[in-house]
């Protein structure tokens, strides 16, 4: 059995607390012992025994890893390592009245930067499908006066770019960046500069059909430069 071919080290580091070492120790014993999903990982009392804790301690730390999608319990064969949810512990803890004013502007950097490094693979993944969808957003867009719906399309216009570039964990932190960046937005970034020469969504459009990713860049820049303005040095 892979797991019984490497202990877990005892615990000695003395600047964390007792489950905080159990946890560190039994992640460095997973990569060491080489362990993949799917792999049964030894009982608590030889865990335990080869840290040098309690039972206690140990079953604290293994839920700790239960929470975070690590490992989980299975009929017949005890704890075994999982594929981990590499964005569900985030997605749980991302609240926007739970963060502070520091945090959401550093998410709201984040998002800008992704809209902007996206342009690759939207050229790679466009297909006549997804720009005949954008075509029918922009003319939506473009037929309302409605401010509420205006907003509305230029979230969706936004959302259906990472739905493009066909990266299923981006679309995915995308949406869960979505409520955050709308909070930033309306709270703490209002009044927008006036930018000249704006590009508007209709440009950023034309250049997905007849650009290229340098020149979209450069489009998408300029279409984000109300928010840039408002990113502190």
């Amino acid at each position: 059995m892979k797991a019984l071919k490497v202990k877990p080290k005892p615990v000695i580091d003395q600047s964390l607390s007792l489950v905080d070492k159990v946890e560190l120790n039994l992640r460095e014993y997973f990569t060491e012992a080489n362990l993949q999903p799917g792999d049964a990982i030894p009982k608590e009392a030889e865990l335990a025994e080869s840290m040098g804790v309690s039972r206690t301690a140990l079953r604290e730390a293994l839920s700790r890893l239960r929470t975070l999608g690590l490992i989980e319990s299975k009929r017949n064969r005890g704890i075994i390592l999982t594929q981990p949810d590499i964005l569900g512990s985030f997605e749980r803890v991302l609240n926007p009245m739970l963060l502070d004013s520091a945090t959401l502007q550093d998410i709201f950097e984040l998002r800008l930067v992704l809209e902007m490094g996206i342009a690759d693979l939207l050229f790679i993944r466009k297909t006549n499908e997804s720009i005949r969808k954008l075509e029918l957003l922009v003319e939506k867009e473009e037929n309302t006066k409605d401010r509420f719906l205006k907003n509305r399309y230029d979230a969706e216009f936004h959302s259906m770019l990472y739905e493009i570039s066909g990266n299923q964990t981006l679309l995915r932190f995308q949406k869960m960046l979505h409520p955050i960046f709308n909070l930033v937005h309306s709270g703490q970034i209002i009044g927008k500069t006036e930018v000249k020469n704006a590009v508007i969504h209709r440009d950023l459009l034309n250049e997905l059909k007849e650009g290229t990713p340098s020149s979209f860049r450069e489009k998408m820049s300029v279409h984000l430069k109300v928010y840039f303005d408002n990113v502190d040095e």
